[in-house]
């Protein structure tokens, strides 16, 4: 078998300083990449910064022999964003590589949660995505080579109580993820989304020690390294990982009931109706906005006309 390498490449690695960040980088660069080992070196909470976590990185890629710089910048603005991918410029000259890692936490229930904690878990995942994403992403399009990988979450996919925040940030950037694959795609720019359960900073109090011993983050990396290959075709999907488990996660949609366009139903047919609307018998995977109007409507309004223009902004 041929073995998937890395040579030639450069990678950005977000939030790189520890856990799964670390174990992406160290992958990544064992495979023969030059890495930007990202981290501003703060608190769980984001709070803080500082040199070390990157550095260490760095230097353990350095002593296995491969080639990395440390980054100390913060994701969570434009400037931000920028100077990462700078970063990546000046040492290395392109950047083909983006895995959007860094990450914080505040949890709170709802009801409690303050403005300020809103603000601050969106900034770090949801826009520092984008910030460093989108710089990038012209180096790729000019370069007509790129691999994006997000990192979204359970708690996104599927909720956890206090998480609010954290559970919108993580599903938000899976609707960027679906974007991408569309708009990267004339340029050969792959973007996948990994869902990872992993020991580390953000999970070191909610599970138990005997659980976090088996959930390494090095049981994740591989397969965040693969989305990150030239090999890959993947694209648009979402990947579970942990604990050397993987398995895929996707956004479906049953085949509904029509109950009519002339009229609008009435809230007795929709009650009436609700199991038939809720059946997942059948249920289909789009492959984009596009895609599901025309299945979902269009063929099924008699004499409707077919949807005009490509829908893509410039």
């Amino acid at each position: 078998m041929s073995e998937v390498r890395f040579d030639g490449r450069i990678a950005i690695v977000t939030g790189a300083g520890g856990g799964l960040g670390r174990a992406h980088a160290l992958l990544l660069a064992s495979r023969g990449a030059k890495v930007v080992v990202n981290d501003l070196g703060g608190s769980r909470d984001g709070t803080g910064a500082g040199t070390n976590m990157a550095d260490q990185v760095v230097q353990e890629i350095k002593g296995a022999g491969g080639e990395a710089v440390a980054d100390y910048h913060g994701v969570d603005t434009a400037q931000g964003g920028e100077a990462i991918v700078k970063t990546a410029l000046d040492a290395f000259g392109k950047v083909d590589i983006v895995i959007n890692n860094a990450g914080i936490l505040r949890d709170r229930a709802f009801h409690n949660l303050a403005e300020e904690d809103w603000d601050k878990v969106l900034a770090v995942h949801l826009k520092g995505a984008y910030n460093v994403t989108q710089p990038a992403f012209r180096v790729m399009r000019q370069n007509s080579y790129g691999r994006i990988v997000f990192t979204t979450s359970a708690a996104g996919l599927y909720g956890n109580f206090g998480q609010t925040n954290y559970s919108a940030a993580k599903m938000a950037v899976v609707g960027m993820m679906n974007t991408l694959k569309q708009e990267g795609a004339k340029y050969n720019i792959k973007a996948n989304t990994i869902a990872p359960l992993a020991a580390s900073r953000l999970t070191a109090d909610i599970m138990p020690p005997p659980v976090l011993e088996k959930l390494k983050p090095e049981l994740v990396s591989p397969m965040v390294a693969y989305l990150c290959s030239e090999e890959c075709a993947e694209s648009g999907s979402v990947f579970t990982a942990g604990g050397g488990y993987f398995g895929r996660a996707a956004i479906v949609e049953g085949q509904g009931v029509f109950l009519g366009n002339e009229r609008p139903s009435s809230l007795e047919e929709i009650r009436d109706s609700l199991a038939k609307i809720k059946d997942m018998s059948g249920a289909q995977e789009f492959a984009n906005a596009n895609a599901e109007g025309m299945a979902r409507v269009f063929s099924r309004l008699q004499g409707a006309p077919a949807a005009s223009g490509t829908g893509q902004p410039s």
